[in-house]
């Protein structure tokens, strides 16, 4: 797999360079890049990062500093996908429209959650594990789920014990 274009700053670590699919995206200063990752054309990702094994970062995705991806985390950029634009013919470049995504400085996503399009994942969010993000995440959020809701904050040290579905419900 290739690393083809891309800003990588001299201190990134990525232990299985031949492991990984990256182009055109910039990687920043003291960042890991685990095992079968790929990260797209136009990806940003800041200092002190971490991308673990199988995350998939797609074009149009940026992750400010001190942010921890997951193993088998999904992004998305596309709002309305398909294959074929309504006359039947094979959609190109030109027909869709890429949706950005921001995970803001320290947020933390969780192994194989799914993040859809055109969100901000606040400062110091943590998202749960499997958890499906279909809007904002507010800074210093506890998001778990699917859809993702809201059940804590960060900055509370009292630990999350048995939060049960309709626990979860009733926060949101």
């Amino acid at each position: 797999m290739p690393i083809i274009d891309c800003d990588i700053a001299p201190d990134v670590r990525i232990p299985c360079p031949d492991l990984v699919n990256l182009y055109g995206c910039r990687l920043g200063p003291q960042s890991s890049v685990g095992p079968f990752v790929e990260i797209q054309r136009g990806c940003g990702v800041g200092a002190r990062c971490k991308v673990s094994s199988h995350a998939f970062l797609c074009e149009g995705v940026t992750l400010e500093d001190g942010v921890f991806v997951g193993h088998g985390v999904m992004f998305t950029n596309d709002r309305m996908p398909a294959s074929i634009n309504l006359d039947g013919t094979l959609k190109g470049a030109d027909d869709w429209v890429l949706m950005p995504t921001l995970v803001r400085q320290g947020a933390a996503i969780g192994s194989n959650a799914t993040i859809l399009c055109g969100i901000t994942i606040g400062e110091g969010a943590l998202v749960g594990a499997g958890a499906v993000v279909t809007r904002d995440v507010p800074d210093f959020a506890i998001v778990v789920g699917v859809p993702a809701r809201v059940v804590g904050d960060v900055r509370d040290t009292t630990p999350i014990r048995n939060v049960t579905h309709k626990q979860t419900e009733a926060t949101t």
